[in-house]
C-alpha cells in the first residue's frame, strides 16, 4: 500500500480528497477513496471505495480492512490487514451501515435547517 493522503486517524477530513493506492495480490494497483475510519470493539477499520481509471465507482462496492498506525512514528505508512473472521466483518459492516444512517440523518437535518 502506498498512501497518497492518509487521514492520520482523524475523521474530520474531506473524504473526496483522501485516497490510497492498494497493491493487490494479482499485481495490480487500485486507487481507493477513503470513506471513513471506524472503531469497532476497540480496533480501527478503514472503509475504502475502489475507483476505476477515471476516478469513478459505478458498482457501489466498498472494502473493509483492519487499520493500524505506528503511534511512535506518524510518518510511517499505516498497515491494512484483511478481515478473515466472518463475525468481525459483519460487525464492521454493521458499524458502516450505522455511519451511513448517521450521515444521511445529518444531511436531512442540515437540509431542513438551511430551508428555515
Amino acid at each position: 500500500m502506498s498512501k497518497n493522503n492518509m487521514p492520520g486517524g482523524d475523521n474530520g477530513y474531506d473524504a473526496e480528497e483522501m485516497t490510497v493506492d492498494l497493491d493487490l495480490e494479482d499485481g495490480t494497483t487500485v486507487t481507493c477513496a477513503v470513506i471513513t475510519i471506524l472503531t469497532v470493539s476497540e480496533k480501527d477499520y478503514i472503509v475504502l471505495l475502489p475507483l476505476d481509471e477515471s476516478g469513478e465507482n459505478t458498482e457501489g462496492e466498498v472494502w473493509f480492512y483492519r487499520y493500524s498506525e505506528n503511534p511512535d512514528d506518524p510518518n510511517e505508512e499505516p498497515v491494512l490487514d484483511y478481515i478473515e473472521d466472518d463475525d468481525e466483518y459483519e460487525a464492521v459492516a454493521e458499524a458502516f451501515d450505522e455511519y451511513l444512517d448517521a450521515a444521511e440523518f445529518d444531511e436531512l437535518v442540515g437540509g431542513q435547517e438551511e430551508e428555515s
